[in-house]
């Protein structure tokens, strides 16, 4: 029952915050409500016992909405997106659509011959749901993750011009570094 009343909740508040998307009239504010969205959605995800997915969602979009932020404060000509501008163009012809696509999306979802439940739910949903995406492809997926981070990290590591000892040159005992870079140890 309670699992109920939080899913209906939840459900509100991220049609609520995602139509509030396209009221606001600042993008930082918009960019929170899609955040609230998300999180929601995320929470649905958790209700349905699919408890990775669900807490991957929610890292996942908060460090996304986070990260659009730094953008908008870094890029806007309207630092931190809090004057007001408007977020939607051809507002008439967009609201027609939307209203199209919803009414077929509902209808659809009224009168569609939805399959009853044979059998039990799963004891592991997290694992079902890894195996009906990649199959048995998964110890090559988890492979291939691990291949991407290290690369990732080896980039990195490439890409910055010294090392930890650089500024010492050939003597590493001498006491004051002879720091290139201002600011350093060796000023």
């Amino acid at each position: 029952m309670l699992d109920d009343v939080i899913f209906w909740v939840l459900a509100l508040l991220a049609v609520a915050a995602g139509g509030m998307v396209f009221r606001f009239d600042s993008m930082a504010r918009a960019t929170f409500a899609l955040l609230t969205s998300l999180l929601c959605v995320g929470g649905e995800v958790l209700l349905l016992g699919l408890d990775y997915l669900g807490v991957v969602i929610v890292l996942m979009m908060t460090i996304e909405m986070a990260i659009m932020a730094v953008f908008m404060v870094m890029y806007m000509m309207n630092p931190a997106g809090l004057m007001p501008m408007t977020m939607v163009h051809n507002k008439k012809g967009a609201a027609v659509i939307c209203a199209a696509l919803f009414a077929a999306l509902a209808t659809g979802v009224l009168l569609a011959p939805w399959p009853s439940r044979r059998g039990e739910p799963s004891s592991d949903p997290t694992m079902d749901l890894g195996l009906s995406l990649m199959g048995p492809q998964m110890l090559t997926m988890m492979t291939l993750g691990f291949s991407l981070f290290a690369t990732i990290v080896a980039t990195v590591v490439l890409a910055t011009r010294r090392g930890r000892y650089d500024r010492f040159g050939d003597d590493l005992k001498r006491r004051a570094a002879d720091d290139p870079v201002r600011g350093g140890a060796g000023r």
